[in-house]
């Protein structure tokens, strides 16, 4: 599979590892995940490593032009099907969540996989110079829309053999920080979401972790980051090993637990 992926996707044929070496090239055959924030950064990135080891995609995001490349590199690339749904998360309320959920329901008949990974960073300043509008919408897109996603397609979830919530928190979101402000306690309630969540599917098919990429070179790390050498800092490619495993079947009983991409070894599950 190496070798053919090289000639499509090389930042991911680069970062080939021995667990996803030990992987099988079908090991998300037939599962459908939707992912947040698809049309950028780490969602793009996750769509795209999915559809290659064979899973549908429902590609939530913002933009309908960026959801628009992906679909269309997936296309190109890939047999995935795919399903685009533009969406400004800071606005979603019941009527929306309910209707993705029928969408979804008459397209595929169950979901496979739920990934919060789309993010409002927000400003960094001391918390006595947030704005409130601000940090209502940073808490909405953070938080709420999570919440809401997951409570509205749960049942699509239970239809699935087994089915996985993955969040994309930060460090921040498991250590407060300075002037991090909305962005860090938004984090920090998405991985009290996700623990609630653990606990209370633990006795069905559907689990529940988080995980922190660290610094990653995307968008928003960069707006964080502005002074920092891009190149330093690892493409979302280099993250995907630990994704793939808790999208696929290798974690199934894996848990309520808080993963570290960038300390994350799969030696002991290939």
């Amino acid at each position: 599979m190496t070798d053919k992926l090289a000639s499509y996707y090389p930042e991911l044929a680069d970062a080939q590892t021995a667990f996803r070496a030990a992987l099988k090239p079908d090991c998300l055959k037939g599962r459908v995940i939707l992912i947040t924030g698809a049309g950028d950064g780490i969602g793009r990135t996750l769509a795209k490593t999915c559809a290659v080891y064979g899973a549908n995609l429902v590609l939530l995001g913002r933009t309908r032009s960026k959801l628009d490349a992906v679909y269309d590199w997936l296309s190109q690339h890939t047999g995935a099907e795919a399903a685009i749904v533009p969406a400004d998360l800071a606005a979603l309320d019941d009527a929306a969540a309910d209707a993705l959920h029928i969408a979804i329901e008459e397209a595929f008949g169950r979901l496979d996989g739920l990934v919060h990974n789309a993010s409002e960073l927000g400003p960094i300043k001391p918390i006595e110079q947030y704005d409130t509008a601000t940090w209502q919408r940073v808490m909405a897109t953070n938080v709420n829309a999570p919440f809401l996603l997951t409570k509205t397609l749960l049942p699509l979830m239970r239809e699935a053999e087994d089915a996985s919530i993955v969040s994309i928190s930060s460090s921040v979101g498991r250590k407060g920080r300075a002037y991090w402000g909305g962005y860090a306690v938004s984090k920090f309630a998405l991985e009290g979401l996700s623990e609630v969540l653990a606990d209370e599917l633990e006795s069905t098919t559907v689990r529940s972790n988080t995980v922190n990429p660290g610094g990653t070179r995307t968008d928003m790390r960069r707006r964080a980051y502005p002074g920092e050498d891009p190149e330093t800092v690892p493409l979302p490619e280099q993250h995907m090993d630990l994704l793939l495993y808790l999208l696929s079947g290798a974690s199934i009983g894996v848990t309520g637990k808080k993963f570290d991409a960038r300390t994350w070894s799969g030696a002991s599950e290939a």
